[in-house]
C-alpha cells in the first residue's frame, strides 16, 4: 500500500478521502487555497502545502502546483477526488511521468472516455445501446442540420469535452436549431477551449440511473448496483438513491452488464461510473463514463457495506479486485441530498458567506459528509456543496420518512445564507417522487406547475451530464 496520498481537491470529499487513508494507515497530504486554510482538511491531515490563491485555476486546477506540492510531501500517489483535475488525461500523464501513482484510470483511457464522441464509438463497438445520434462531432451548420432533420426533435446538441452540466443545449424544432447549436458551440468553445459538439435524440421523459464498477488492472470488472439520480436541476443532480424504485430489476440487470462489457472494452481500471437514459417504455440507452469516484457514492456504500475509496486505493497500489460479484449484497435502501448554499426561492442564486450556526441531522443509519463547521466561510470561489445527508432503512419507505426527519434537523445559519434543505424536503415528500414515479423533469415541475398540454409533459433535464463539482 501507498505510503504517503497527496489529496488534489477540497472540501467533504477531500475529507472523506483522507479518512480513508487515514484508516488503511496512509500517511495523509492535502493542498488547499488561501481561502481555505482554515479548512477541516488542513487541520485533519498529516501535513498540508497552500498551492495558490483562492482562484481554482490557480490552486487546484494548477498541475505544476499540485506536482510540485506531491513533491514537496513525498507523496507516492495522488487521489483526485471528483471535478478539479480527477478526469485530466495531462494530469494522470504528467504524475505517470514523475512516477506518482494517479488513483483513477490510465491517461489512455481517460482521455478515450473523456472524449464524448470517441466514447460513443467505443461503447457502440462494445454492444452497449445509444440513442440515435452523431458518432463523430459534426462541423458545419449544414450538417448538423441534416443530421437534427434524420434523427428526429427534439434534439439535444452536446459539447465533446463537456461536463458539470455545461455544454449542453435542446432544440424542439428545426425553427430552433441554428441558435441553440450556435450557441453551444460558442459555450463550448469558451468553457472547455473546445468547440467540437455532437448531436443526440432528446428524451422527453426518463430515469437518470448509473451503474458503479469497480476494475483492476488485470483485466477483472465487476458493478456494485445502479443508482437513481434523476432528481435533478440545470443537469445537476440534488437527490440520489439505491435501488432504482419502479424501475424493471431485469432491465437494471442487464444495464449493469452492459456497464461491466463497457469497461472491460475500455480497458478501465479503478472506480468509476457509466451512465444511462431508461425510458418510459423500459428501454435504456448509454450516456457517457464518469472516471471519478462519484459525489453520490455513499448510497452504495450504504447498501453493499463496500468502501469504495478503499477499493480505489487497494487497485491503484497495483492489486487484483478482492471482491467479486457474489460478495456484493446490497441491503436495504440509501437516499441522499446534496444541501447547497444556495436561495431556492430566487433561481438557487449561491449565498456564500459565514456559518454562525451549524447543526447536522444525527441519529440510527444516518451519515453527513461535509467540510464545514461553526465559523466556516463559504467562499464565492468554489462548488456551494455544504454537506451530503444520506439515510438508509430496511426499505424505501422507512427511508424516505428517515430523510425528511433529517432534513427538518438540518439547521445552518448565517447572514444573508440561505440553504437547499427545505426545497429538497418538499421534493422528498412530493407526490411523485415518494411513489416513485418522477423523471428528470421532476424539479421542472414542482418549480412551475403550469398545466401541461394534453399528452405531454416537461421534459426537464434528461440529458444530464454528471455533476463536476469542485
Amino acid at each position: 500500500m501507498f505510503r504517503t496520498v497527496l489529496v488534489a481537491n477540497r472540501g467533504e470529499i477531500a475529507l472523506r478521502v483522507a479518512r480513508a487513508c487515514r484508516e488503511l494507515g496512509i500517511r495523509v497530504a492535502v493542498v488547499y487555497s488561501t481561502e481555505d486554510t482554515d479548512s477541516e482538511v488542513v487541520r485533519y491531515a498529516d501535513e498540508a502545502v497552500r498551492i495558490g490563491p483562492g482562484s481554482a485555476q490557480a490552486s487546484y486546477l494548477s498541475i505544476p502546483a499540485v506536482i510540485e506540492a506531491a513533491r514537496r510531501v513525498g507523496a507516492d500517489a495522488i487521489h483526485p477526488g471528483y471535478g478539479f483535475l480527477s478526469e485530466n488525461a495531462d494530469f494522470a500523464e504528467v504524475c505517470a511521468a514523475e512516477g506518482i501513482t494517479f488513483i483513477g484510470p490510465p491517461p489512455e483511457v481517460m482521455e478515450a472516455l473523456g472524449d464524448k464522441s470517441t466514447c460513443r464509438g467505443l461503447m457502440a463497438d462494445a454492444g452497449l445501446p445509444l440513442l440515435p445520434g452523431t458518432l463523430d462531432p459534426v462541423s458545419s451548420p449544414r450538417e448538423a442540420e441534416a443530421f437534427a432533420a434524420e434523427i428526429g426533435y427534439p434534439v439535444v446538441v452536446k459539447a465533446v469535452a463537456g461536463g458539470g452540466g455545461r455544454g449542453i443545449g435542446v432544440a424542439h424544432s428545426a425553427d430552433e436549431f441554428p441558435a441553440v447549436y450556435r450557441e453551444t458551440r460558442r459555450h463550448a468553445a469558451a468553457v472547455f477551449g473546445d468547440g467540437r459538439v455532437y448531436l443526440e435524440r432528446y428524451l422527453q421523459s426518463a430515469r437518470h440511473v448509473e451503474i458503479q464498477i469497480l476494475a483492476d488492472r488485470f483485466g477483472n470488472v465487476i458493478h456494485l448496483g445502479e443508482r437513481d439520480c434523476s432528481v435533478q436541476r440545470r443537469h445537476q443532480k440534488l437527490i440520489e438513491e439505491t435501488p432504482a424504485p419502479g424501475l424493471d430489476r431485469d432491465v437494471l440487470a442487464a444495464m449493469a452488464e452492459h456497464a461491466v462489457q463497457g469497461a472491460k472494452a475500455a480497458g478501465y481500471v479503478g472506480a468509476g461510473t457509466f451512465e444511462f437514459l431508461y425510458d418510459d417504455s423500459g428501454r435504456f440507452y448509454f450516456m457517457e463514463v464518469n472516471c471519478r469516484i462519484q459525489v453520490e457514492h455513499p448510497v452504495t456504500e450504504m447498501v453493499t457495506g463496500v468502501d469504495l475509496v478503499h477499493e480505489q486505493l487497494w487497485v491503484a497500489a497495483g492489486h487484483p479486485l478482492r471482491l467479486g460479484r457474489r460478495d456484493v449484497v446490497p441491503r436495504g435502501c440509501a437516499v441522499e441530498c446534496r444541501i447547497n448554499a444556495e436561495d431556492a426561492d430566487r433561481d438557487f442564486t449561491p449565498t456564500p458567506g459565514l456559518i454562525d450556526e451549524l447543526t447536522l441531522p444525527a441519529g440510527p443509519f444516518v451519515r453527513v459528509d461535509t467540510h464545514v463547521r461553526d465559523g466556516s466561510r463559504i467562499s464565492v470561489f468554489y462548488d456551494p456543496l455544504l454537506a451530503k445527508v444520506a439515510v438508509w432503512a430496511p426499505d424505501r419507505e422507512l427511508a424516505l420518512a428517515r430523510m425528511r426527519r433529517a432534513l427538518d434537523e438540518v439547521r445552518i445559519e448565517g447572514k444573508g445564507m440561505h440553504t437547499t434543505a427545505g426545497f429538497l424536503r418538499s421534493v422528498v415528500e412530493s407526490d411523485e417522487f415518494s411513489t416513485a414515479r418522477h423523471d428528470t423533469g421532476l424539479v421542472g415541475r414542482l418549480l412551475e406547475p403550469e398545466p401541461a398540454a394534453a399528452g405531454t409533459r416537461d421534459p426537464g433535464p434528461s440529458q444530464a451530464q454528471p455533476p463536476n463539482a469542485s
